[in-house]
C-alpha cells in the first residue's frame, strides 16, 4: 500500500506560486478530494503527486508497505486519467489498452473485453479511437486508469465530456473499485468526488 507524503511543497511558474507551503501526507486506502476554482492549480498539484512535474519547494516522497520508492519508479505504482492526456487515436480501444498493458498490469481478473464491457464500450472495442465521441475517449481514459493493477489512482475532472449515463457510470466504478487504493480526485463538481473522505482545498495554500 503506498503513501505520498509532501513536505513545505510548493511549484510556481515565473514568480507566481501556485501551490506552497503545502504539507500533507495521502495515506494507502483513503479517498482524496483536491478542490478549488478554474485555473486554481489542481491539475497542476496533481502532476506533481504523480511525478510529472518537478517541485519549485519542499519535497515529495512515496513509501510502499514502508519502504521508501524512487521518484523515477513512482510511475509503476500509479495511474493517472487526466482531460489533457492524449489516447493514440490511430488504435482501436483493444489494441490501446493491450498497448498499455505492455508497460503496467491491467486488472489481473478481467480480460480487456470485459474491462470495455465495464465502460460500455464493448460494441466498439474494434473501432479506431479517432472515431470515438468525445465521451467514448473519457470512458477509455478511465478504463485505462482505474482498471491498471496500481496503488493510486488519480483522477483529474473524470466526468469531462460524460453525459448523466457516464456519470453514473464512473460512481458505480468508483464505488465498485476504488476500495483498498490510494485515490485522489482533483475537481470542483462534487459530482466527481462525492465519494471522497478528505476534501482539501487547493486555496489554502496560496
Amino acid at each position: 500500500m503506498m503513501t505520498i507524503a509532501l513536505s513545505d511543497t510548493g511549484k510556481r511558474f515565473n514568480r507566481e506560486w501556485i501551490f506552497r507551503n503545502l504539507s500533507y501526507t495521502f495515506h494507502a486506502g483513503k479517498t482524496y478530494a483536491i478542490t478549488g476554482p478554474n485555473g486554481s492549480g489542481k491539475s497542476t498539484l496533481l502532476q506533481a503527486l504523480a511525478g510529472a512535474l518537478t517541485t519549485s519547494a519542499g519535497k515529495i516522497s512515496y513509501s510502499l508497505q514502508g519502504n521508501a520508492v524512487e521518484p523515477e519508479t513512482v510511475y509503476r505504482h500509479l495511474s493517472i486519467a487526466a482531460p489533457y492526456l492524449e489516447l493514440i487515436e490511430e488504435m482501436t480501444a483493444l489494441e490501446f489498452l493491450a498497448f498499455h498493458e505492455k508497460f503496467k498490469p491491467l486488472h489481473p481478473s478481467l480480460t480487456l473485453l470485459e474491462i470495455l464491457k465495464e465502460v460500455g464500450l464493448e460494441k466498439a472495442a474494434n473501432k479506431q479511437v479517432r472515431f470515438y465521441s468525445s465521451g467514448m475517449k473519457q470512458r477509455l481514459k478511465l478504463a485505462q486508469a482505474i482498471f491498471s493493477d496500481t496503488q493510486v489512482v488519480l483522477l483529474d475532472e473524470p466526468c469531462t465530456n460524460l453525459d448523466a449515463a457516464g456519470i453514473v457510470l464512473y460512481q458505480e466504478l468508483m464505488g465498485k473499485y476504488a476500495n483498498h487504493r490510494l485515490i485522489i480526485v482533483s475537481s470542483n463538481d462534487q459530482q466527481e468526488y462525492h465519494f471522497c473522505e478528505t476534501t482539501i482545498s487547493i486555496s489554502d495554500y496560496k
